[in-house]
């Protein structure tokens, strides 16, 4: 049974005391008692917002009260120099202060500090409505893991989203994060959301920015937790400054985050597509020569699709790369998908058939050059020299291409492990 006694008879919840921002789950026998009396927490990330911030308070409270959910309203404040942590206090929300600077660091500190069973974030500016959150406490208890808001379904008021972010942002890069990752999202990007504490954690987020929204979506999908999406107003914010959101800034950190955790989408499919038209037309110029077809396979062709070949396979190796720092960085979901392109990274494969590809494609450079010497250094038949020289020089640049992506890559991951070592080994070891 969930717990229907008023947050109002939780003094400690709504006591308005003030914390330094947790360190990574530690939990101690107080927070772990608190935490089992905690139903719900109700979390505002904030810089600089005390124009809005007594009004999302007193809703969110509001909310509690009269729905009888036990809970709490906890404000992560980044770094505020308006006062808003007094007037937080004051109004008998809980705070903590979060140095690391960034919309998701202070979600991310926020979530590790909170006592509710539950989480429903939502940003500070008067834009959601923190007085009608049933629908998300409905959907958690119901057993949703991640209960995302459609802005889209429930209204946006006059003025509350710009055009572009309307029209073209949301619909573009919702439509991509279905696409990639599936799931039954529809406003990929809305901040007000509800979701299930330790699965969260489980998820080990760890942007600091505005991206921590995607990686919050992406993650969950991949690790196979129950998302819902249900409706939600937008209204225009009470702020009297420009948001803390850029357009075209922060929607390039979405897209470039997505497309880092869609290495397929951005990299292998095109990759592997260019690569294949390249070897076939290749193919074609070897086998059959002009005049015995219309379609084109002369020397002119023949350097174009080896061109296209390079192309692709550079592509390739740039979907590998991304696969690996991606795993390195510890963006990955617990249970990621890309493991035979990890594998190929890390493998000896890589640098085994580059070196290969590539000693064939000198040798057949030196082969020609061989013929020429032959021939007194005087003119060839340009047909027959183009159609050695330019598969050597294709075969050359790939293998040579293949041979340092080996090394690059394992230059990262000497980088990565270097960064994880500990400045001072153990006593016993020294």
């Amino acid at each position: 049974m969930h717990a229907m006694t008023s947050a109002a008879d939780l003094p400690a919840f709504r006591s308005g005391e003030e914390t330094k921002a947790p360190a990574p789950e530690r939990p101690d026998g107080d927070s772990s008692s608190l935490r089992a009396c905690v139903e719900l927490t109700i979390l505002m990330p904030c810089l600089n917002e005390a124009r809005t911030l007594p009004a999302c308070i007193a809703k969110a409270q509001g909310f509690l009260d009269r729905t009888g959910v036990v809970g709490e309203v906890l404000v992560a404040d980044n770094g505020s120099s308006d006062g808003s942590q007094a007037l937080a206090r004051q109004l008998g929300a809980r705070v903590i202060h979060v140095d690391e600077r960034g919309y998701g660091a202070a979600l991310r500190a926020g979530i590790a500090g909170a006592r509710g069973r539950f989480v429903i974030m939502g940003d500070a500016d008067d834009s959601y409505d923190f007085s009608a959150l049933e629908a998300f406490v409905g959907e958690l208890r119901a057993g949703r893991e991640l209960v995302v808001g459609n802005r889209f379904a429930g209204g946006i008021a006059p003025g509350a989203m710009p055009f572009l972010h309307r029209w073209l942002g949301n619909p573009v890069l919702s439509f991509l994060g279905r696409r990639f990752f599936g799931g039954p999202l529809k406003d990929f990007h809305c901040g007000l959301r509800g979701f299930d504490r330790a699965a969260m954690l489980r998820l080990q987020l760890v942007t600091p920015g505005m991206e921590f929204a995607s990686e919050m979506i992406v993650k969950s999908l991949q690790a196979g937790l129950v998302v819902s999406e249900v409706p939600t107003t937008l209204s225009k914010d009470g702020r009297d400054r420009p948001p803390h959101l850029n357009t075209w800034r922060d929607g390039w950190r979405h897209l470039r985050f997505l497309m880092l955790f869609a290495p397929r989408w951005l990299f292998l499919y095109p990759g592997s597509l260019i690569v294949l038209a390249g070897v076939l037309q290749l193919g074609l110029s070897q086998v059959l020569a002009p005049g015995q077809t219309r379609w084109p396979v002369g020397i002119h062709t023949q350097l174009f699709a080896m061109a296209a070949t390079v192309l692709g396979w550079q592509t390739l190796l740039f979907a590998l790369g991304a696969v690996l720092a991606r795993h390195l960085a510890g963006l990955d979901s617990p249970h990621p998908r890309d493991h035979v392109a990890l594998r190929v990274a890390r493998s000896g494969w890589l640098p085994v058939g580059g070196a290969a590809a590539a000693v064939v494609g000198f040798a057949l450079c030196a082969g020609l050059v061989w013929q020429w010497g032959l021939a007194s250094f005087g003119a060839l038949d340009p047909e027959v020299a183009m159609r050695q020289i330019i598969p050597g020089i294709g075969l050359a640049i790939a293998g040579t291409q293949a041979l340092l992506a080996s090394m690059y890559f394992a230059a990262l991951r000497s980088a990565f492990d270097s960064s994880r070592r500990p400045l001072n080994p153990p006593s016993a070891l020294r």
